[in-house]
C-alpha cells in the first residue's frame, strides 16, 4: 500500500509536469506558491516519527551516556555494601574478601556492559537516521530527475513540431517565388507589356 509522504511526492512530481513555462524559457515554469506550499507542508508533517525520536535519542546521547553511568555506579555501591557486610563477620573474612572482590568484578563487567551497550544502541539509531534520510533524498532525487527527463522530451518534441511547421513554411514561400518569376516570362511570351 502507497504511504501518503509517496502519495504527495507523486502530487508534487504531477504539478510539477503541468506548470507552463515561462515565456522565452525552456528550462523555467511558474508554479503557483499556495499550491506548491500546501504540498511541502503537508509532506513535512507526514515525515515519520522514527525520524524525530533518532533525532532525538541523538542529541540525547550524553543523558543516555549518564544514565548508564548511574547504574553502574549503584551496581558498585551495592557491591561494596555487601563487602562491608562480609567483611564486618571476622569468622568468614577470608571468604567475604574473596566474594567481594568477585561482586565488584561482575559490577565493574555490568557497568562496562551498559555503557557499550548504550553507545552501540546510540550510535546505530544515528546510521539508520542517516540511512533513512539518504534514501529519501534518493527517492526525491529520482524524481526529480524523471521530471527534468520528461520535461526535455516535451521540449524536444515541441521543437521537432516547430522545425516541421518551419520547413514547410520555406516550402510555400519557394514555391511562391517561383510561381512570380515564372508569370512575368509568360506575359513576355504573349506579346503582353510589362508594368
Amino acid at each position: 500500500m502507497m504511504s501518503r509522504i509517496e502519495q504527495l511526492i507523486g502530487e508534487i512530481e504531477e504539478y510539477i509536469d503541468g506548470c507552463k513555462y515561462q515565456p522565452l524559457s525552456n528550462s523555467k515554469i511558474v508554479v503557483n506558491r499556495d499550491e506548491l506550499e500546501e504540498l511541502l507542508v503537508e509532506l513535512r508533517l507526514r515525515v515519520p516519527d522514527e525520524i524525530k525520536q533518532y533525532q532525538k535519542i541523538i542529541s540525547n546521547r550524553d543523558a543516555i551516556l549518564n544514565e548508564a553511568r548511574q547504574q553502574a555506579d549503584s551496581i558498585l555501591v551495592q557491591a561494596n555494601q555487601q563487602t562491608n557486610e562480609l567483611v564486618n563477620e571476622h569468622e568468614i573474612m577470608q571468604k567475604a574478601y574473596s566474594q567481594a572482590q568477585e561482586v565488584v568484578d561482575q559490577a565493574n563487567m555490568q557497568a562496562q556492559g551498559i555503557v557499550e551497550q548504550a553507545v552501540a544502541d546510540a550510535n546505530a539509531i544515528r546510521e539508520s537516521s542517516v540511512q533513512y534520510t539518504d534514501d529519501m533524498l534518493k527517492s526525491l532525487q529520482t524524481i526529480i530527475s524523471h521530471s527534468m527527463e520528461g520535461a526535455q522530451g516535451r521540449f524536444d518534441a515541441f521543437m521537432t513540431s516547430m522545425q516541421s511547421s518551419y520547413d514547410i513554411v520555406s516550402s510555400n514561400r519557394q514555391e511562391l517565388t517561383g510561381a512570380v518569376m515564372q508569370q512575368p516570362e509568360e506575359e513576355i511570351a504573349e506579346g503582353m507589356p510589362i508594368e
